[in-house]
């Protein structure tokens, strides 16, 4: 194990794509906060993954769309790993419902965890990333195929993508890529909560590869804006969806 390992943060990292990802941080050599908000035996099972590949793992419950969370988050990482590089937001809620049955309770608590929870994440990473590290949203394809049920949450994550494209901007001179990765439908158990058979056969042939797609797909090409061979790509939302959109 080495010591001058990159420590990279990753929120929702306990299930689905953020377990995936913080998984594939670790096989690109990173140390990895493993954040979570309330299922503390999942984040447990991949910090045990992610130690199993020779590096180091803590994890951090805490909710993003709370801002001192978010710095008692960064504070833990510095404190048990070292300073942080890399910043990967995965944290999200999602539930779809047209418009007008969207109640104001559940509007408010969309925007706060995927808007003001990337914000928070943001404007923290921003005080406190070394020079050169990464800031990696998620966002979704859901924004580019303009399906009935998403208009909310498609907006709270379509303000992640305005945030991304101007921060990459505003950080000018520290070396540090601001970037935003939209996944296609990913099989994981949030997607298929509550969806019939028939309704996930007909997304999953949305793409012309004929399948949905996999947490690995969404981790990889994270960990690729991570490493140094995706430090040429800053301000953009790069879509992993199968060619949907």
């Amino acid at each position: 194990m080495s010591d001058t390992a990159k420590v990279a943060i990753v929120t929702g990292g306990s299930r689905g794509i953020g377990a995936a990802i913080a998984v594939e941080m670790a096989k690109a050599g990173f140390d990895v906060l493993v954040n979570y908000a309330s299922n503390q035996a999942e984040a447990v099972k991949v910090q045990q993954q992610i130690i199993g590949l020779g590096r180091r793992s803590v994890i951090f419950q805490g909710n993003v769309a709370e801002s001192a969370d978010v710095k008692a988050m960064f504070d833990y990482a510095e404190q048990e790993l070292s300073k942080v590089h890399t910043v990967i937001n995965s944290a999200g809620v999602l539930k779809t419902l047209p418009l007008l049955e969207h109640s104001d309770e559940l509007f408010t608590r969309t925007f706060a965890i995927n808007t003001q929870g990337s914000f928070n994440v943001m404007r923290e990473a921003g005080k406190r990333l070394e020079d050169g590290g990464r800031i990696i949203m998620l966002s979704t394809t859901a924004i580019r195929a303009k399906m009935p049920g998403y208009a909310i949450y498609n907006a709270s994550k379509a303000a992640v993508e305005a945030l991304v494209a101007t921060y990459a901007k505003e950080l000018r001179g520290r070396a540090i890529t601001v970037n935003a990765v939209a996944p296609g439908p990913v099989a994981t158990e949030l997607f298929f909560a509550g969806k019939s058979e028939q309704l996930i056969q007909q997304m999953a042939n949305l793409s012309p590869l004929e399948r949905l797609g996999e947490p690995q797909d969404i981790a990889g090409l994270v960990a690729f804006l991570a490493g140094e061979q995706g430090g040429w790509i800053n301000g953009q939302t790069v879509c992993a969806n199968g060619g949907i959109a």
